[in-house]
């Protein structure tokens, strides 16, 4: 083989090398933008995967939170079907009551109206008289009349109850202070007013 062959091949090699090496920068620009659309690619999965997560909790935590509604909203509408009946029970008492020809009259008491008018009279006076009064005791003791005065006359109240709650606070205390005074007086009007 002559010279001019063996550059004659070279050079054939050489452009062949060229190209091989040509290629292989094509491909790994190829490679490479592949990879980074991967990593792009993983990377929007991830953030959407991150996101798909927080909105699971979220739901879950909607979920629990029902779940926990549930008694209440059975409560409500056994509520409800009770509400319903009472009245269709009113209804239809006032149904027979309307074909009913004669209408019974129901005479009112009088008596208690007069002694729920008695008990707000002396429950108004002792109100004005607390001013003067500096005695716990005193005060225990009309408290313990009037509230006996209630249960007898009228029956079972929340009134005796709160008075009773007046007088174990009284126990408690060793000073009538004017600050305790106005409360008690300030009680004493709520009682006059559901008398």
């Amino acid at each position: 083989m002559s010279n001019s062959d063996n550059r004659k091949q070279e050079e054939s090699v050489k452009i062949v090398l060229e190209k091989i090496d040509k290629k292989m920068d094509e491909l790994s620009k190829i490679l490479q933008k592949f990879g980074l659309d991967l990593i792009t690619k993983f990377g929007k999965t991830t953030h959407t995967i991150k996101y798909l997560s927080d909105k699971i909790e979220d739901l879950d935590k909607a979920t629990i939170e029902i779940k926990g509604l549930t008694p209440q909203l059975i409560k409500i509408i056994d509520n409800q079907n009770t509400l319903e009946m009472e009245l269709e029970l009113i209804k239809s008492l006032i149904q027979s009551n309307i074909t009913h020809e004669k209408s019974e009259i129901i005479e009112r008491d009088i008596s208690i109206t007069e002694i729920k008018q008695s008990i707000s009279n002396q429950l108004s006076e002792f109100m004005f008289e607390m001013d003067n009064m500096e005695d716990i005791q005193l005060i225990k003791t009309y408290l313990e009349s009037i509230k006996h005065k209630i249960f007898t006359s009228i029956g079972g109240s929340k009134i005796p109850y709160e008075i009773s709650q007046v007088i174990n606070l009284l126990n408690d205390k060793n000073t009538l202070t004017e600050n305790l005074k106005n409360n008690i007086k300030e009680k004493i009007g709520f009682w006059i007013n559901r008398l």
